[in-house]
């Protein structure tokens, strides 16, 4: 068993390198909302959680992460994505152990870009009146505790983008897996490897790519269909590793922990990412958590390809109610970005039967 998920492991990372960053080719790939972590909790982080990633959240980061629910996981976040461009992100899911290692779970995300003005070569003013431009991701997911250390999963995801009268559907595969081990106390290191997005290329439709034109036979006007280029969707591999410190004088107790972890991320139209992030969790109740993505020429305003800084943070509150372990959490982020006055994410998780181990 442990040689065939080795296998497969290579596999991954085989398939990711041959699409490595491709700065070159920014902006020439469709669905790009597929990229945008709608979680309140693991953006505080950005891709550096991927290794250590637990339950409903597994499904954008690394999907082997879900094998890891205990019973029932219920999730709703919603962010105010670049603020001051009116753009803002729901997303909604639940996760559910089946017993025997093994957990789905089913995510929604709506993404609303607000009312745009129409406007016309006539009339570049607007006055006509608005359209709301809106994209839909739907993922369903699968994912087994192969043993006591090494989960993986498999996610179909289906997503679309509808404008007035135009519209594109597509679908998109994910897979991960995490690996788990003990260095000094027990599970304190993680390693994770998932790849994203990957599919078959997609092209628009309807009314909004046609025009009409004037026929010089009979002076008549006719509408002229316009031929539709395909596109890639934004296929990505993470790589990374996450470190667990106990805090306490007790290793037992283990009320205080620190997190470490990093990640490297292959993006095929954009630039690669080293992301670096510290967690710091106290009884399990009150997490505070960081996150840096450094790519090239983020640095400066002038070279920077992104509207995002690479900064984020994070915290949570989570409490226990009722009996056998069921948790409420409340989830807040911020990602910073420029000119944009960043992103900020709330979210609120409930978990039956003592959530993510």
């Amino acid at each position: 068993m442990k040689l065939r998920i080795l296998s497969l492991l290579s596999a991954v990372i085989t398939a990711g390198v041959s699409f490595a960053g491709n700065p070159d080719r920014g902006g020439q790939a469709s669905a790009t909302q597929l990229v945008i972590n709608g979680w309140a909790r693991s953006s505080g982080m950005g891709w550096a959680a991927q290794s250590s990633i637990r339950g409903i959240e597994s499904m954008y980061m690394n999907i082997g992460g879900l094998a890891l629910t205990r019973k029932t996981d219920i999730i709703f976040s919603r962010t105010n994505w670049l603020q001051g461009s009116g753009i803002n992100i729901n997303s909604l899911g639940i996760a559910q152990n089946l017993g025997d290692d093994n957990a789905i779970g089913l995510s929604i995300t709506s993404i609303d870009l607000g009312d745009i003005p129409i406007t016309t070569v006539e009339q570049p003013d607007g006055g006509l009146g608005t359209f709301s431009p809106r994209f839909t991701n739907l993922g369903i997911g699968y994912s087994k505790k192969f043993t006591e250390r090494i989960t993986g999963g498999v996610l179909l995801r289906v997503f679309s983008e509808n404008a007035s009268n135009t519209k594109m559907q597509g679908v998109a595969f994910d897979a991960g897996i995490q690996y788990k081990t003990s260095f000094r106390t027990a599970d304190d290191t993680h390693f994770g490897v998932s790849i994203k997005n990957i599919g078959p290329d997609v092209s628009y439709s309807g009314d909004g790519i046609s025009s009409k034109v004037l026929n010089p036979s009979n002076d008549q006007q006719v509408t002229m269909n316009q031929r539709v280029a395909k596109f890639n969707i934004p296929a990505l591999i993470n790589i990374g590793g996450a470190y667990d410190i106990v805090l306490d004088k007790s290793k037992e107790t283990a009320f205080n922990k620190l997190t470490v972890a990093a990640n490297f991320t292959y993006n095929a139209f954009s630039q690669n990412q080293l992301t670096a992030g510290l967690e710091y969790n106290y009884k399990k109740m009150f997490m505070l958590r960081a996150g840096y993505a450094y790519e090239d020429g983020i640095m400066k305003y002038s070279t920077r390809r992104t509207a995002n800084n690479g900064l984020a943070g994070g915290v949570t509150f989570e409490l226990p109610f009722g009996k056998n372990g069921n948790t409420f959490a409340l989830d807040y982020s911020y990602r910073d970005s420029r000119p944009f006055s960043g992103s900020h994410a709330i979210g609120v998780k409930m978990s039956l039967g003592g959530g993510a181990e």
